[in-house]
């Protein structure tokens, strides 16, 4: 059996399956019950964030009469009983969807209902924040169009359109106890879908009303002072009767089931003076066989001080794709045409059926009309069979040009399918009983061309094994995710209460997640591994290390992509795992990557030759591969040095016996020095550029605009001697040009005063700074004494100013802090430019400056208490 490295207890069992997430900035979602709990895997018992499901509201969808209660579709929702709220599904957005540049969370509760949640990054609480209530308004829109329905709607839906009742039930876990039945009564009951069901209830009333009625006040989003289409309001009484079979499918329609998020899409649009439209796709399946497609724009500008800011939400389509509960669905995009990408959506049923939709990102744009949507199917992938469909893969792989689909079933069996995107031809290469549905397994599995086969999940563990007391009487596996580096997995598992200690353990441990390392399992390319381990040590095989080497160096190869987001903490766990036990392993691996990336080849020599041939190379590789190297020398390698200690010996105060220290000190320098002269070169530019296009280029096409240019300036003077000389040249024309342009105001605004006291703060490093207080004059002998009496400052990373006592952007791993971001071209360069001044214009367009460490390429985020939940890049 598989080792789990770290664990954490849960106070409240998941009740569905998929009930774990994880996502991009490397947070974990957990659908415990009735809360969402998100934990921090760095940090598994540390703080943690929770979402609260609460009752939901009534909803108004039309009258029936009481005789037809207990007749034809209504018959499961009178006899339906009382339930607490509960978390069905729940999906990440991708990073950069929260105005602090994370993720929204959506999530789906077993009554219908779904919201999105944002993490309460300026509120300092651990309850996330409600932003959108989606359900609220898909019963608007459906409203204001009466339900996409007939002007009768006693006939504007097929009985073959009311779902059976039986999945639900189906799906709940055995172990929950059995709910107290409520009493009905055949004459004047009244329906109300309440809070803590999917269906309408039976309840008592007055014996004067002859009809019953389903009440909900009309909900409206917020705007934000952003223009958006109003919809029309409901009638706040709805005096219309209907017949059952309508009562069924309009409350199926506002019944949601499953959510999913597609990636950020991007597109320029001409409406927008220059902007690039940002958004998300989410799909919410419902009980009727629709789904709803909503589009979800990304914020215009990123901070960490505005907090009351919903983003839009627009809907865009529904589509019925199936004639059963919609239980699962996955996003993927392919296609030639770059600018115009295919989006394709794949949704799984109750009834067994698997379809694939499809629709061109500029349809999606300019999609106006809900009931015209731009989605068309592409194939029926799996026809209607009695094994309703209950987890899906979808994988796009532009450069194989193929994409696979795998299909997990309730019964434990699973498919996968493969289509060549170019002839768009399907065909089942797998189908295989992976589990029965009673048994408490994880399984891997391994897919080479054709062929499936499982692999066993490695018993050994890197470093130390869990040393927790937690027990291992797990009854049921309910969730698999992987991390962002694919290096671990983490399992969420019902324990088995009847076995625990009822004094200690039941009543606090319902569930637990485990994580394991997936970095020992072989991988699907046999690439040729290096003589690393000729022996088996610690436990571990050849074969085992070989395939940690082949799986760590295709991680750190995938992250050279610009769209994946830096999130190296599993990698860096792993690499320092293996460097109490074998750290010689880690420094063969990382001298291999570091070779193949830098100089293009493996040249198998020591560490001490190779660092004065990297860094000559520092100027022709890729930004991204610059903050690679960074995090490694930080995290891994220098992970005996608090980050303050190592900022303070990066700026000189460090000693030549450092040994292996000192090496990678000093690599860590050089390639700090790379990235912030391409800072300082790309500042400059941008203002050469500007100031020569005064009057051709309009200013809202201008975004990026540099600050601190004198501070930059006095940083390129005082490093004369080892920066690239195109700086130096730049340096003197944007001295020659500010001069011709400033006034004697300007110059007396670039001073810098000290927040505190006022006092002048002079350049002398581009990392702190001191004041001259007035203590000092009357004590400039004693250097000690005046340090201790100024103010000490901290300088912006990116523009070099001083830091004002606000709250700022900060970097988790060198834990600098950002008041200007830095642009987004810098870090896409794939090397220092020849020519600054020849960048084209749309290096500077207006685009949202992503909030990105200049030096680590890490996402930035507001420094949080450490009682207080927050990601963990590294």
């Amino acid at each position: 059996m598989a080792s789990r490295f770290q664990e954490a207890s849960l106070v409240t069992s998941p009740s569905y399956p998929n009930a774990v997430a994880w996502s991009s900035e490397n947070l974990i979602a957990v659908a415990a019950g009735h809360l969402v709990i998100i934990i921090n895997p760095a940090l598994p018992t540390g703080p943690r964030g929770l979402i609260t499901i609460s009752d939901a509201e009534l909803y108004q969808i039309g009258r029936v009469r009481s005789q037809d209660l207990l007749t034809g579709g209504l018959l499961p929702s009178s006899l339906k009983r009382e339930r607490s709220p509960c978390v069905r599904s729940l999906s990440w957005s991708e990073i950069g969807m929260s105005p602090n540049h994370g993720c929204l969370l959506a999530v789906c509760t077993a009554e219908g209902r779904v919201k999105l949640y944002r993490p309460p990054y300026s509120d300092f609480c651990a309850e996330w924040i409600e932003i959108v209530d989606i359900s609220k308004m898909l019963y608007e829109n459906l409203s204001s169009m009466n339900f996409g329905e007939s002007k009768n709607p006693s006939t504007s839906l097929s009985k073959d359109q009311v779902v059976e009742h039986d999945h639900e039930e189906d799906e709940r876990i055995s172990s929950l106890k059995a709910r107290k039945r409520r009493k009905t009564s055949a004459n004047n009951i009244n329906l109300h879908e309440k809070n803590y069901t999917d269906r309408a209830s039976c309840s008592k009333q007055d014996s004067k009303a002859e009809h019953n009625v389903l009440e909900i006040e009309v909900y409206k989003q917020a705007s934000n002072g952003q223009d958006r289409r109003s919809l029309p309001k409901a009638l706040k009484k709805c005096s219309q009767e209907i017949s059952p079979q309508t009562y069924v499918s309009r409350e199926a329609l506002l019944s949601s089931h499953s959510v999913a998020w597609s990636s950020l899409l991007r597109f320029s649009s001409e409406s927008s003076c220059g902007n690039m439209l940002r958004f998300s796709l989410l799909a919410i399946g419902s009980k009727s066989g629709s789904v709803s497609i909503w589009k979800v724009h990304a914020p215009e500008c990123y901070h960490i001080e505005r907090s009351n800011v919903s983003p839009m939400v627009e809907l865009t389509a529904i589509v019925q794709t199936h004639s059963s509960w919609v239980s699962t669905m996955s996003w993927g995009i392919f296609g030639c045409d770059s600018s115009n990408p295919q989006v394709v959506l794949v949704t799984g049923s109750c009834d067994g059926s698997v379809k694939i939709w499809m629709s061109n990102k500029e349809d999606l744009q300019n999609s106006v009309e809900v009931y015209k949507s731009s989605f068309f199917l592409l194939k029926e992938v799996v026809a209607v069979n009695p094994v309703q469909v209950s987890t899906l893969s979808f994988v796009v792989s532009n450069h194989y040009n193929a994409m696979h689909l795998a299909i997990g079933k309730g019964s434990g069996s699973f498919e996968v399918w493969k289509c060549e995107i170019s002839t768009r031809k399907f065909e089942q290469i797998v189908s295989t009983n992976a589990h029965n549905q009673v048994d408490n397994y994880v399984r891997s599995w391994i897919l080479c061309e054709n062929a499936i086969s499982e692999v066993p999940i490695p018993a050994n563990t890197p470093g130390l094994s869990s040393t927790t007391d937690l027990p291992d009487d797990f009854l049921s596996c309910l969730g698999v995710a992987l991390s962002p580096g694919n290096l671990a997995v983490a399992l969420v598992r019902n324990f088995n209460v009847e076995l625990l200690n009822p004094m200690y353990q039941a009543r606090s441990q319902k569930a637990a997640v485990e994580f394991l390392w997936n970095g020992a399992q072989q991988s699907g390319e046999s690439e040729d591994s290096t003589e690393t381990v000729t022996e088996a040590i610690l436990g571990f095989s050849k074969n085992e290390f070989a395939n940690w080497e082949s799986n760590i160096l295709w991680s750190l190869k995938e992250f050279n992509y610009l769209n994946k987001p830096l999130v190296l903490w599993d990698m860096v766990a792993a690499m320092l795992a293996f460097k109490q036990s074998m750290p010689e392993f880690v420094e063969l691996v990382l001298t291999k990557w570091l070779s193949v990336s830098y100089l293009g080849f493996h040249d198998d020599i020591s560490m001490e030759d190779l660092v004065p041939k990297i860094t000559k190379r520092f100027s022709d590789v890729p930004s991204r591969l610059l903050h690679i190297l960074n995090v490694i020398s930080r995290r891994v390698m220098l992970s005996e040095l608090k980050t303050e200690e190592i900022n303070r010996k990066l700026q000189g105060q460090r000693t030549n016996d450092e040994g292996e220290i000192d090496l990678w000190l000093k690599l860590l320098q050089e390639s700090e020095r790379e990235l912030r002269e391409r800072l300082v070169g790309l500042s400059f530019s941008a203002y050469l550029l500007a100031e020569s296009s005064q009057g051709t280029i309009s200013p809202p096409s201008w975004n990026w605009r540099p600050a601190g240019l004198a501070l930059l300036q006095q940083w390129v003077e005082i490093n004369r001697d080892i920066v690239h000389s195109q700086l130096e040249t730049l340096s003197l024309e944007v001295k020659s040009s500010r001069t011709r342009s400033s006034n004697s105001t300007e110059t007396a605004l670039e001073e810098e005063k000290c927040p505190y006291c006022a006092a002048p703060v002079n350049f002398h490093s581009a990392e702190e700074a001191f004041c001259e207080s007035s203590h000092q004059k009357k004590k400039k002998s004693k250097d000690k004494e005046r340090c201790d009496e100024s103010h000490k400052l901290e300088r912006c990373c990116v523009s070099m100013q001083v830091c004002p006592p606000t709250p700022l952007w900060f970097c988790k791993c060198c834990n600098r802090m950002t008041l200007e971001l830095a642009p987004e071209t810098l870090f896409a360069l794939p090397s220092f430019p020849s020519d600054l001044k020849s960048l084209p214009k749309s290096s500077f367009s207006k685009v949202a400056s992503k909030p990105f460490c200049l030096f680590c390429g890490v996402l930035l985020q507001r420094k949080q208490p450490e009682f207080l939940l927050s990601a963990s890049p590294v």
